[in-house]
């Protein structure tokens, strides 16, 4: 991979867009008031047990006990034994109050429920994951392929030792011998700062807090080509230069701090590009288009001809429209960081060489993304399902809410429902109540109508139930909220 990383930092946020041939293909979005505790591991102290609950609660100083259940609990460790059986040891034989254990969070607090504790440690990295008091290197159950998971470990097994060992992840597969040696290399250091704070016996703070999203960008990309990394804040590109002459030094010569005057995502145009990746439709320059749909359950992708007609015939233009679309559509699922199952729509194609290249073109440009990703072929129905692995919520989840207006629908009721909504409505009220009157209050949109064009039906219904009734406009109201007001 070759290119460039800008990061944007404020108090409450960083942001990271990764440019490469100078367009947006990813953006990361961390915000401080969102980030966990999942991954820091404390010196903790045990302040109860509870024999009924095989359970006990640890004191990490976050102001609220975390909850440490026996199964999560090593044996081997705490009681220094080979413990081969699947029962799980009586909690009073493991810890006692008063003892002072190291721990991992693996679950955020909630409520009034604290972090949930283990002390099996593990400390990831982008293709490897050290694991201290093991000696051994295992590899992902993910990576199917013999010869592969041969490859790997071979690769891996000299840097195991009988402190600590390593799990090969499964985005390793095809990774070469440097960017596993710079994993290992550098999990290797930051474990021997987890030591020796732990001899310290520093109990105030966390003694390894999973790296906030700047350096984990880096942590991520060790091993990567590439040319610039322009950080936006010189307190943060202090931190990121010691940090990477420490643990990553081949990284070090490209950080530079950036003092333009001209906002940084000005850049390579990304605070537009963001924006973009946000709309459900993006056209293509052909004049084609692709509709995105994100659900629950997954995400839909549609192909549109548009103005694209061609040259020759009506087939040419489908093939280049789609071909085109592969491109834009392993561009999008990276940006927006879309995972899971997606289905593709692309146009039908009637020569099944067109179809061959089209699947062949997606998967060369899904080929780009450092995310795992799986392609099957046309369906009967002419769909394309594939599966791109989940690494973190998607943009839209990160920046969006649910509209407050559909509820998440993603449509709003016409004009000219809200009116007959409106005039069922008195109706009902009508036979209900005694009033002298009606006022409806309803926003400008369907207030306009009821005056111009449902005018006719209003006056109707005024001589039907023999009230009057009055239009109010409230301009804070959207296009779907009304009340009646009896008089």
């Amino acid at each position: 991979m070759s290119g460039e990383l800008l990061i944007n930092v404020t108090p409450s946020e960083t942001r990271v867009a990764l440019i490469e041939n100078g367009s947006l293909q990813e953006v990361h979005v961390e915000r401080e008031t969102r980030r966990g505790l999942v991954g820091n591991i404390y010196l903790g102290k045990i302040i109860r047990v509870l024999p009924g609950m095989q359970a006990a609660f640890v004191d990490i100083n976050l102001g609220k006990a975390a909850f440490l259940h026996a199964s999560d609990i090593n044996s081997k460790l705490i009681l220094n034994e080979d413990n081969n059986s699947e029962q799980v040891p009586d909690i009073r034989n493991l810890v006692h109050e008063g003892q002072h254990i190291v721990v991992q969070v693996v679950k955020d607090p909630m409520g009034t429920k604290g972090a949930r504790l283990t002390t099996d440690i593990t400390i990831a990295a982008r293709y490897l994951v050290l694991m201290p008091n093991a000696s051994h290197a295992g590899i992902s159950q993910r990576i199917d392929d013999p010869a592969e998971r041969n490859r790997l470990k071979s690769i891996v097994t000299p840097y195991c030792s009988k402190e600590h060992g390593f799990i090969v992840r499964t985005a390793a597969e095809g990774a070469n011998i440097e960017e596993l040696q710079h994993d290992a290399e550098f999990l290797r250091r930051v474990w021997a700062k987890v030591v020796e704070r732990k001899e310290r016996k520093q109990t105030k703070d966390p003694i390894y807090q999973d790296l906030s999203l700047a350096f984990r960008v880096l942590r991520d990309f060790v091993g990567a080509s590439l040319e610039r990394i322009r950080i936006d804040s010189k307190l943060t590109y202090e931190q990121l230069l010691e940090f990477t002459t420490e643990f990553v030094p081949n990284l070090a010569p490209v950080l530079e701090c950036y003092p333009g005057e001209r906002p940084i995502f000005d850049l390579f145009n990304v605070e537009n590009e963001i924006q973009r990746s946000l709309h459900r439709k993006i056209d293509l320059k052909s004049g084609g288009s692709l509709i995105i749909d994100q659900t629950e359950a997954m995400t839909t992708i549609d192909i549109n001809t548009g103005a694209f007609v061609g040259h020759r015939n009506l087939e040419e233009t489908i093939f280049n429209t789609n071909i085109e679309a592969t491109q834009a559509i392993a561009r999008q699922l990276r940006l927006r960081n879309l995972g899971g199952i997606i289905i593709v729509d692309f146009i039908d194609m009637n020569i099944k060489d067109h179809q061959r290249r089209v699947l062949h073109s997606l998967d060369m440009a899904m080929a780009k993304d450092n995310v795992k990703y799986s392609l099957s072929g046309f369906s009967a129905l002419g769909l394309v399902e594939m599966t791109r692995k989940r690494t973190r919520e998607s943009l839209e989840h990160i920046l969006c809410g649910e509209c407050e207006v559909c509820h998440g629908r993603g449509y709003v009721k016409t004009v000219e429902t809200v009116c007959f909504e409106i005039l069922r409505e008195i109706v009902r009220v009508n036979r209900a109540y005694d009033a002298d009157k009606f006022i409806v209050y309803t926003s400008s949109s369907v207030s306009e109508s009821l005056e111009n064009d449902e005018y006719h039906n209003l006056a109707e219904l005024e001589v039907f139930i023999g009230k009057q009734i009055k239009v109010q406009t409230e301009t804070l109201y959207n296009q779907e909220q009304f009340d009646v007001v009896m008089m």
